[in-house]
């Protein structure tokens, strides 16, 4: 479903307690004014659901392409259950947009598929400045705190699998 049809924020079922959950948060300093406010919602949703606060790690980047080998670096020199990135690119004059949404979609589903820990994609790419406040806490939520529980939930479920027995021993 398109994001203008619903509120971002909004929690689909049920929500795992995060208390026993350690996450790295990578941020891009670039479009700060967007950014901030996605780590704010980010960041309150994880504690929302149980998260302690010194099991939260922020990490900060120059612009959304350094997420990648943000995400990477927290990946290896941390012990975080899970990676979130957050980012914003604005659509400019120029094909720039373009190569850094690319290159930043392709870098961290590398990372995802790298490392054995989820890192969760939470970068807006817009056309324009007012469509990125309406996902950083305006009308359509916040991408932040849909970040955070999909992080909360790719844990849990990697905890569950790690957890059970196989299923099918032949």
């Amino acid at each position: 479903m398109a994001t203008n049809l619903q509120n971002l924020s909004t929690e689909k079922g049920e929500i795992p307690s995060a208390k026993n959950m350690k996450f790295g948060i990578v941020v891009a300093e670039w479009n700060d004014n967007i950014t901030d406010k996605l780590l704010e919602g980010c960041y309150n949703t994880l504690i929302k659901h149980g998260a302690v606060e010194k099991h939260i790690i922020v990490k900060r980047v120059p612009g959304t392409f350094e997420l990648t080998i943000g995400a990477q670096f927290m990946a290896e020199y941390t012990e975080v259950d899970a990676i979130i990135a957050l980012g914003c690119v604005i659509q400019g004059e120029t094909r720039h947009f373009d190569f850094i949404c690319q290159g930043v979609t392709q870098g961290i589903t590398q990372v995802n598929t790298s490392y054995n820990i989820p890192v969760i994609f939470g970068v807006l790419t817009t056309d324009n400045l007012q469509q990125a406040q309406d996902r950083a806490g305006g009308k359509h939520g916040n991408k932040g705190d849909e970040a955070a529980l999909t992080a909360i939930k790719m844990v849990a479920l990697q905890n569950d699998m790690e957890n059970h027995e196989k299923i099918f021993n032949f």
